[in-house]
């Protein structure tokens, strides 16, 4: 990096700090911050949508796969993610949506406590704010180890510079601040991966390799193949149910951008943009990731540095400062979208459980609190990122598919699953007992069976079986003890009808505008 390339990262931090300072002004409550009050347009969603779920490891951990594989990086990894945005576009999206405009609550999980109990969403809430600590710990140290191939500064400076920046503009501006930076970031995205993709394009060009008999080449023999490696169909038709829990607001942040929209049918057009981006812009990205073994040799054995080299053997200065703002915008727009998410969950379902304090939050206390805790969530996942390579992790690319895609599932079933009709049956014990057991399954795949078989457990059932064993516990145990109790269908009736009078679901925290809620006509449901 040269001082334009420098330039032009440090005007990108100015820019994102700036919307933080502007959006500050738009947030005057707890449900502005976590919610941005319903006020978001559908088509600022769905690109919020879209980028929140991007992070560096794509141009780490994924484009090591691109590197060593090929084509499977897309087929096993957006594609599922598009198929699964879009079925959960009519499925989840509108559901999740009235969980804000008809039961008044700021957090995704806030339902839970009449859905089920308090015990069931307590136990969601803190693995759940567990597993985000996690999560976003490997987001931080991949964007720190590109910074690191590009400047020099260790892996813990580049975590400290990153989670720094994030923290000033995502805990003064709440939602508002997180989806106009992401607006921002999709910018500069577009920018940096149509430069990327052109010079890799005319590189070919000079060593006489076509567009499309660069796959004849040697280099490229078996990267065309769309499952290979560990990435089979077992593992891709698992990825597709992951995914869609996971993007459908199982891992929370996505969740926040549908209750952000005026409506129901606005949050289900908001996830439909998102699905085709996901389809679409990812090709472009992944071309060169395709291309790199014809440009450059990976010095890392996973080939997860190899996108990195390309960059700087291919873009001049300026252009090679505007890709790395777009590493940077990928990860700061996923981790402030989930340091906003645990923020809500923590604040809304967490404090008011074990403070009385708490529970007394009025609108500006309330306010405070959601901006401290999101501050101390960035603080401790920096802390997780520094960690990321020891024995207990392996390496980013480990945590990221094994550890979030495995855990993610006996968290995301019982809240999602339980917005629909079909599962209504499935009370306290069945969603306790499918968290309980998909838990426990994932230490048994992934460790005492994984370390007594030779060769390892195949990576496609130490993530899936954990979901499997959720999934299947939470129906059977829906259907050998129901406890679909007036109260908890009055709950699944109001998120999945838009007439009549709105349902007030009791807050947890007792803040500002929500807790007014609280007392609208419905009555409460606990």
């Amino acid at each position: 990096m040269n001082g334009l390339d420098w330039a032009v990262l440090i005007g990108y931090f100015g820019v994102m700090v700036a919307i933080g300072v502007w959006s500050h002004k738009r947030v005057d409550n707890v449900s502005d911050f976590f919610t941005a009050g319903g006020k978001m347009p559908w088509w600022l969603s769905g690109i919020s949508h879209h980028m929140s779920g991007y992070s560096a490891v794509m141009f780490t951990g994924y484009a090591g796969i691109a590197y060593t594989y090929g084509v499977t990086s897309f087929i096993t990894w957006s594609f599922p993610i598009a198929l699964g945005i879009a079925i959960g576009s009519k499925l989840f999206a509108p559901r999740i949506n009235r969980l804000r405009s008809r039961l008044h609550v700021a957090s995704p999980l806030e339902y839970l406590k009449n859905r089920y109990d308090l015990p069931t969403q307590q136990a969601l809430a803190w693995s759940g704010m567990l597993l985000k600590i996690v999560d976003v710990g490997a987001k931080w140290a991949a964007i720190a180890t590109l910074l690191s191939v590009f400047t020099g500064v260790s892996l813990n400076q580049g975590i400290v510079i990153t989670g720094a920046i994030t923290a000033v503009y995502c805990t003064i501006g709440g939602l508002w601040a997180d989806a106009l930076t992401e607006l921002g970031q999709f910018v500069i995205q577009l920018l940096a991966g149509v430069s990327m993709f052109v010079a890799v394009v005319l590189k070919l060009g000079d060593q006489h390799i076509g567009f499309l008999g660069a796959w004849d080449e040697p280099a490229l023999h078996g990267h065309g193949k769309p499952l290979v490696g560990p990435y089979g169909t077992v593992f891709l038709l698992a990825f597709l149910f992951i995914k869609l829990f996971e993007y459908n607001g199982g891992m929370l942040n996505q969740a926040q951008r549908y209750m952000a929209t005026g409506s129901a049918h606005q949050a289900e057009r908001s996830a439909r943009l998102s699905a085709i981006l996901w389809l679409v812009w990812p090709v472009v990205l992944f071309f060169p990731m395709w291309m790199s073994p014809l440009l450059v040799h990976a010095q890392k054995p996973d080939g997860s540095d190899s996108y990195a080299l390309m960059t700087e053997q291919l873009l001049p200065h300026g252009l090679l400062g505007l890709v790395i703002v777009g590493f940077f915008s990928h990860t700061m727009a996923m981790c402030s979208s989930d340091a906003n998410a645990i923020a809500a969950v923590f604040t809304r379902d967490v404090a008011p459980v074990l403070s009385a304090r708490a529970r007394a939050w009025g609108e500006r206390s309330g306010l405070v609190a959601a901006r401290v805790t999101t501050v101390v969530f960035l603080a401790l996942s920096m802390a997780v990122a520094t960690q990321v390579n020891s024995p207990a992790f392996k390496d980013i690319i480990t945590v990221v598919i094994k550890w979030v895609a495995g855990l993610m599932g006996p968290i995301a079933i019982p809240m999602m699953l339980g917005l629909l009709r079909a599962f209504r049956r499935s009370g306290p014990t069945a969603a306790l007992t499918s968290w309980a057991a998909g838990l426990l399954a994932f230490w048994l795949v992934n460790y005492p069976v994984n370390w007594n078989v030779d060769g390892g457990v195949p990576l496609q059932y130490q993530v899936s079986v954990p979901l499997a064993v959720s999934l299947v516990l939470y129906v059977l145990i829906g259907y050998l003890k129901p406890e679909d109790t007036p109260e908890r269908l009055a709950v699944i009736e109001t998120v999945n009808t838009d007439g009549g009078a709105a349902l007030a679901v009791p807050v947890s925290s007792g803040a500002g505008d929500d807790a007014a809620a609280a007392t609208s006509p419905g009555g409460n449901v606990s």
